[in-house]
Parts: C-alpha cells; sequence; structure tokens
C-alpha cells in the first residue's frame, strides 16, 4: 500500500511569530499544485492524507474560501483524499461545514479501509492558551474501532500523540502544552493494546520527528508551507511524504527542501 501525506498547508493570510515571517501562505496554492502534479507523475498513491490546518484561519467566508482552494488544488494528485481537522481548521468551520467540504457525513473521528490497510482518524480539540486534548469518548471509540479490524492500521491525528523534545521548535519551545497531546500517555495504551497499528501520523509541529514507542513509530511531518529561513522573504519547506505498508515494513520518504528516509521492520510475530 502506498500513500501520500501533506500537512499545514495554512491557505490564508500570512503569519508572523515573535515578530519573523514563518508561513508562507502566499506559496499555498502554488506549491499544493506542484505537490500534487509530482504525485500524480512520479508517486501514483492509492491515497493521499491531509493531516490538517488547510488554513489559516480568518473569517468563515474566508475560510471556506479557502479550502475550497486547497481541494481544487489538490484534486490534481488524481487519488482518492481523506481528511484531518487541524486546529485552524475548526476555528471558524463547524462540523457541518468541514463534513461538507469533505464530503464526509458523521463525526470528524471515522475509520476507512483503503488497499488492505485500515486506517482510523482522530480529532483532536485544541484550547487556546490551555491545553490539546483527544476527548474520552474518542479514547474508546478508537479501542473499539481498532478492535474490530484484522487489518494492519494506521492512526492519523493533527496533534502529536508521540513524545518529543522541543528545544529548538520555532513554534512550541515554550508551549509544549500547545503541540503535544495532554491525554496521549493513555492514547498510546490503546494503539499498543491493539497489536494493530503499524504507525502514527501527525502534522501540527511545524518540523519533522520520528519516535518509536512499544514499537510504532510516531511520526510528525514538516508542513508545506513553513519558512526554513529566519525571516522574509523566506523558504518554503514544500514538505510531503510517500509512505509504503507492506507486510513486514514500514517505509517512510519525506520530499521537499529537507529529505528525509525511515525505515522500521517489523517483528513477524507482531
Amino acid at each position: 500500500m502506498r500513500l501520500a501525506v501533506v500537512t499545514d498547508v495554512h491557505f490564508g493570510p500570512e503569519a508572523l511569530h515573535d515578530g519573523k515571517l514563518r508561513k508562507l501562505s502566499r506559496l499555498a496554492g502554488r506549491l499544493t499544485r506542484e505537490v500534487a502534479r509530482d504525485l500524480r507523475e512520479a508517486h501514483r498513491p492509492e491515497l493521499l492524507v491531509n493531516l490538517g490546518d488547510v488554513i489559516e484561519d480568518s473569517s468563515r467566508e474566508d475560510d471556506l474560501a479557502n479550502y475550497g482552494e486547497f481541494l481544487a488544488a489538490i484534486a490534481g494528485a488524481n487519488a482518492p483524499l481523506l481528511h484531518v481537522a487541524g486546529n485552524h481548521d475548526q476555528v471558524h468551520l463547524s462540523e457541518a461545514d468541514l463534513g461538507r467540504l469533505w464530503g464526509h457525513q458523521g463525526p470528524l473521528h471515522y475509520s476507512r479501509e483503503v488497499g488492505g490497510l485500515h486506517l482510523a482518524i482522530l480529532c483532536t480539540r485544541y484550547r487556546p492558551l490551555i491545553d490539546v486534548i483527544l476527548p474520552h469518548e474518542q479514547i474508546g471509540w478508537l479501542a473499539q474501532d481498532l478492535a474490530k479490524t484484522r487489518l494492519p492500521s494506521i492512526v492519523l491525528v493533527h496533534h502529536p500523540l508521540g513524545e518529543m523534545d522541543l528545544e529548538g521548535n520555532r513554534w512550541f519551545e515554550r508551549e509544549a502544552h500547545l503541540c503535544l497531546v495532554a491525554n496521549r500517555a493513555a492514547i498510546r495504551q490503546v494503539i499498543a493494546r491493539s497489536g494493530k497499528v503499524v504507525a502514527v501520523l501527525n502534522g501540527h509541529a511545524h518540523w519533522s520527528h520520528v519516535a518509536v514507542i512499544d514499537g510504532i513509530p510516531y511520526v510528525t511531518l514538516q508542513s508545506l508551507t513553513e519558512n526554513l529561513d529566519e525571516d522574509a522573504p523566506g523558504r518554503p519547506a514544500r514538505s510531503f511524504a510517500v509512505i509504503e505498508v507492506d507486510a513486514d515494513c514500514f517505509r517512510l520518504a519525506t520530499m521537499g527542501a529537507e529529505p528525509q528516509r525511515f525505515e522500521l521492520r517489523r517483528s513477524s510475530k507482531g
């Protein structure tokens, strides 16, 4: 199974942080179209995943328009598309708004089976200046969802469920509570006990990171539009990932300005 992943595209106004230009949102449309072309012509994934924060929230009207622009741009990949809700996506857009944009009915946490792979999509809740949580009912739902499948599974979520040292992170070095999911340890217990999860994928942190916990890679993917330079005019990360999952191996290749590769072979007993 080959899937591609993009995250934190941030269509909308450019964002400063600590007085410096950090999100090159003015390039979001062009970069998304370039990714779609590369995926269609070179990688041909069976599935494309959007890990959230499609927009840099502004107003409901602008956010709807910007989300629609993203959908039009990424459609050039010619691949089935799954969505995860990010915190910026949920500021002005309701669950119903996002459902209509996604062509999806029901809660924003759900599961799908594609190409012999089970995908469980979670919807974390960002509480401004307080923390990030996964509601308790979703933890129970995840346990039940994983118990019902016999397929190897990937968990998709916007905010990190793994552990990472955020020293040097431009966004969250002093605010880890606004990056890492507060109740992540309880969620990881459910994931580990299932015996079925081959990887957990998230965005949000605006850098790349892999932590292997209980034999499971917790993968954080870089933003497409993150500015790799210290300030304007800027140089975008152009990041997206192509992942291959087979019977005994998880392979990740991150494309863009900072390409990386990661491979984890699984035990035949797992």
